[in-house]
């Protein structure tokens, strides 16, 4: 089973990267916090030059669940989304929650961790 999920899409990385945010509100979830490595690499005088955007994303209801059922749940939140520049093309992905919630062995959030992946699955999907 692949760990992760990815999309290209035909958009600016810009245009992806706001579309993306769009669809993620939509489906209930807030962008907590964004950094763009290629920025953040400059700023320390180091050459990077592909975009790389790393979004934190959270649907507060469903964090409040998790973390009450199994607090180092607590590890994998906020969800982390990307969406990045790679030989032309533009990606958006994510590590599946179903697979961060696997290695904790927690049969009971399973089903929680499927939900959360299926919206941002939609989210991604939505943007591309």
């Amino acid at each position: 089973m692949k760990m992760n999920y990815e999309v290209k899409t035909d958009k600016s990385f810009e245009i992806a990267v706001e579309d993306l945010k769009k669809n993620l509100s939509n489906n209930g979830f807030g962008v907590l916090w964004e950094l763009n490595f290629k920025d953040k690499l400059k700023e320390k005088k180091l050459d990077f030059d592909k975009n790389f955007k790393v979004l934190e994303v959270c649907d507060p209801k469903q964090a409040k669940d998790i973390l009450e059922k199994n607090i180092e749940a607590g590890y994998f939140l906020p969800c982390k989304m990307v969406v990045y520049e790679n030989n032309d093309s533009v990606f958006m992905g994510m590590t599946k929650p179903t697979s961060l919630i696997e290695m904790l062995g927690d049969k009971e959030l399973s089903s929680t961790a499927k939900e959360l992946e299926d919206k941002l699955i939609s989210a991604m999907d939505g943007a591309k």
